[in-house]
């Protein structure tokens, strides 16, 4: 019997502030990427959309969707933009939950030190950054979604 790839839940998060999305260079892929991890044992995914950001960027996020009913109980969780599965390494997937997401206010722009390429990247900044397709689809998609309309 074969055996299938090892897969873990993963959420990123694509945070839009002043017609800015915040990305970052990741060292290790070599990569311009929004904010996002795994999903750690007994965390909700929305928890882990949001902390993910912070532990990254030093931003605290409040989380932009809806979600499926209007109730207390049971409690609701944000619906996820987009669910994509992401090939890793040779038998190794991630089943990717995709938020957006607004700094909680008031903010003022900061940011965690270190990370030199940790920052706010306009519309105008992305089209000369070197991105994946997907990446750029989404940065867009958050932007379009929360406060750029421009195409």
């Amino acid at each position: 019997m074969a055996c299938g790839p090892t897969r873990d839940f993963t959420a990123t998060t694509f945070v839009v502030w002043r017609q800015s999305t915040l990305l970052h260079r990741h060292q290790k892929l070599d990569l311009w990427l929004p904010c996002g991890g795994h999903i750690e044992a007994n965390e909700l995914p929305d928890e882990a959309a949001c902390r993910e950001v912070f532990e990254e960027s030093g931003v605290r996020v409040v989380l932009q969707g809806e979600c499926g009913l209007a109730v207390g109980r049971p409690t609701q969780l944000i619906r996820p933009r987009g669910v994509q599965l992401e090939e890793i390494s040779d038998g190794h997937e991630h089943i990717d939950l995709i938020y957006f997401a607004a700094p909680v206010e008031p903010y003022r722009g900061g940011l965690l030190a270190g990370d030199p390429s940790l920052g706010w990247y306009p519309s105008a900044a992305l089209r000369d950054m070197d991105l994946t397709a997907e990446v750029r689809a989404w940065c867009q998609l958050a932007l379009n979604a929360l406060g750029d309309p421009r195409p």
